[in-house]
């Protein structure tokens, strides 16, 4: 029992001197701003009682300063402050909630034995109460700085996008790099910038949110915030620095052969924001499927009739895959495939010895995990993303499902144009049952032939009284 007091009261010694290191950190860092505001005259020679030295320094303001949002800057200290403030109210609530406990073992007249706290407990304590608090307030402190002039003669350059976002790793992020020792970049550069769309400025809250989180800690469970942050024109989003959350239930993936045609355990995949909680609820047989966009895209029995010779109830916009290969016979071994589905095109190609990337999005339904979970190459993107492809670099370009008729013609235009560049010469557009409206059917045929494309085939059929299928196999000529 002694034993055990001396470990407690060790522990609490602990938690008190860090409480005084903490209090005396806060006070230093209080006193070095109030002696860096109090002091601002001695940045400048002579005082600012000299009019020439004081016209001089506005006069650099005016010349790249104004831009510098000041605000900005004694909000990142108090959200230091702030974050300082709170790790000692945790370290006093947890010495006193240890003292409470220690009065009453010493109230009692028998002795009860009491679980003491293990390393691992007390490590992962110090971890998440206290290190990771303490490294966020450095990086900010670290950050807290005017900006100076550019060694290359230029003025400070400030980016507007710095002191326009509330979060401190949104800030992080868009804030130009430069070189360590000023060695010059691949291509010359002396800096780096991270991208993100301009769409994010009109999105800066869902942003903010998606950005504030623990660095090096699991990642927030909002995979959904991000693609609607996709969707809505942020994108590329930026890059964050904590560790990707998996299912707690994750198993090892099936083989090649067998995972192709077989739906993935359940247990692999994240289901916190579908509505569906398994693969069962997604089938076409379950009259309560939680997504119809796609309907049948989870029944592997009918993915693996799709395209093939002597399937049944199939019009003539349906081509057969081994039709459209017979066209470029050995030249088709790279693809892309854009399209909403679970991958099924490129498992079937995979078949034939070509490989296909098949962009996903999680619409209602997680896309994206079974195309890799069955061992396929998922391009997590949205129709609103240049493909990440070079040009002249894809064999072919398959599409089915995902414009169907609801799309307009000027963002159409600027997709077509994105295929037509990754698609190389010679290479093989296939446009899989594109539906749309009769009349719009002029419209949407023009967008397909103002490439000049040659016509392998080329099928109108019925989908019903008002609307209709175009099919189309069409070779991109070679233009120098």
């Amino acid at each position: 029992m002694e034993g055990f007091c001396f470990a407690r009261c060790r522990f609490t010694r602990l938690v008190v001197a860090m409480q005084l290191v903490m209090g005396v950190l806060v006070i230093c860092i209080s006193m070095a701003s109030l002696h860096r505001f109090y002091t601002t005259d001695a940045l400048l020679p002579g005082g600012l009682d000299d009019p020439a030295r004081c016209a001089r320094f506005h006069g650099a303001v005016a010349g790249g300063y104004s831009g510098f949002d000041i605000r900005a800057l004694a909000d990142r200290v108090d959200e230091v402050l702030v974050q300082l403030a709170e790790l000692q109210d945790k370290l006093e609530a947890t010495a006193l909630k240890i003292g409470k406990k220690t009065k009453k073992r010493k109230g009692k007249g028998k002795l009860q034995q009491q679980e003491n706290m293990t390393m691992t407990e007390f490590q992962r304590f110090l971890e998440d109460e206290v290190i990771h608090p303490l490294y966020g307030a450095h990086i900010a402190l670290r950050l807290i700085r005017i900006p100076r002039p550019d060694p290359d003669g230029g003025a400070p350059a400030v980016d507007p996008l710095v002191n326009f976002f509330a979060a401190e790793e949104t800030r992080k992020y868009v804030t130009a790099k430069r070189n360590r020792e000023g060695r010059p970049g691949a291509y010359g550069a002396n800096r780096t910038y991270g991208s993100i769309g301009h769409a994010c400025v009109v999105m800066r809250r869902e942003l903010d949110e998606y950005m504030s989180y623990d660095v090096g800690a699991l990642c927030p469970d909002d995979w959904d915030l991000g693609q609607r942050l996709m969707l809505g024109g942020c994108d590329p989003l930026p890059r964050r620095r904590c560790l990707a959350r998996a299912s707690k239930l994750f198993r090892r993936p099936l083989p090649i052969n067998e995972s192709l045609w077989a739906l993935p355990d359940d247990g692999n995949v994240r289901w916190s924001r579908y509505h569906c909680r398994g693969y069962r609820c997604l089938s076409a047989r379950n009259p309560r499927r939680g997504y119809d966009r796609c309907v049948g895209c989870f029944d592997m029995d009918r993915e693996k009739q799709r395209w093939m010779q002597g399937s049944n109830g199939t019009t003539l916009a349906d081509f057969r895959m081994e039709e459209v290969l017979a066209v470029k016979p050995g030249e088709i071994r790279v693809g892309l495939d854009v399209t909403v589905g679970t991958g099924s095109f490129a498992a079937r190609m995979r078949e034939r010895g070509v490989t296909v990337v098949t962009t996903a999005v999680n619409l209602g339904a997680p896309f994206a995990e079974t195309v890799a979970l069955r061992g396929l190459v998922a391009l997590y993107a949205g129709l609103g993303q240049r493909l990440p492809l070079f040009d002249n670099s894809m064999d072919m370009v398959h599409t089915g499902g995902v414009l169907d008729g609801w799309v307009d013609l000027q963002m159409l235009d600027f997709v077509l144009f994105d295929w037509d560049r990754v698609l190389r010469p010679g290479g093989l557009l296939w446009v899989d049952k594109f539906a749309c409206a009769r009349k719009d059917l002029d419209d949407y045929m023009y967008m397909f032939l103002q490439f000049r494309y040659k016509k392998h085939r080329w099928v109108v059929s019925f989908k019903s009284r008002d609307e209709v299928y175009l099919s189309a196999l069409l070779e991109k000529p070679l233009r120098s």
